[in-house]
């Protein structure tokens, strides 16, 4: 089990009114990155707490990028914990490009639509490892929080084995799926086929009927 905890002098507290309603932000130093937790409804002390673990993306979260579909979970997320009346989303820094930072990504974005490569190999071919996220955090801060267990929306399985390794426990995985489009579906194929996350849109999305331009 993972036993670090948050230092108080890391961590300051305050409600957050949002459109979707008042949330209550935890802000976090640690791992030498700031994060941000924001919380919906009671959860102290509960199972199966819906939760979303997100990785900081600039380009999707805060710009809109179609190349995936980060911007659409963080979305989906924050209404799913809505309409459930309580959960938590965990926002953690220095995830960008699945932790090569954010020059970097830009670079494999250049490899991606010059060379054709996908969202690894493209890494790879600049001498950069494909997944150095570190998702201990994400663990810290739930047991700050004192959340018995979790419900974890992801894709990822990595994720939820991240979490139990330290010592959360994760009840159930709940699917997170966006709409494959043209402009994704190379990302999400690399995702499922490479990566071994649960995409099955990418198979409906193949389904469809083509039309040409």
């Amino acid at each position: 089990m993972y036993e670090q905890a948050i230092d108080l002098a890391d961590v300051a507290e305050s409600d957050l009114v949002t459109r979707r309603g008042k949330f209550r932000a935890v802000a976090f130093r640690l791992g030498g990155h700031e994060h941000m937790a924001l919380v919906f409804g009671k959860i102290h002390l509960r199972e199966r707490v819906l939760v979303r673990v997100h990785s900081e993306c600039m380009t999707g979260d805060i710009f809109g990028a179609m190349r995936c579909e980060c911007g659409e979970q963080l979305n989906s997320a924050l209404d799913a914990i809505v309409a459930e009346g309580s959960g938590v989303l965990i926002y953690l820094r220095g995830h960008e490009g699945r932790g090569i930072g954010l020059v970097a990504k830009v670079r494999t974005h250049v490899l991606q639509d010059e060379q054709g490569l996908d969202t690894l190999d493209s890494a790879t071919a600049l001498g950069l490892p494909v997944d150095v996220r570190d998702y201990s955090p994400a663990a810290v801060v739930l047991r700050h929080l004192r959340v018995r267990s979790v419900r974890l929306m992801s894709n990822n399985p990595d994720k939820i084995d991240a979490l139990e390794s330290h010592g959360i426990p994760v009840a159930d995985r709940v699917p997170l799926l966006m709409r494959a489009t043209d402009q994704n579906i190379g990302y999400l194929t690399a995702k499922r086929d490479r990566l071994g996350h649960d995409l099955p849109q990418v198979d409906l999305f193949a389904d469809l009927p083509r039309t040409a331009d």
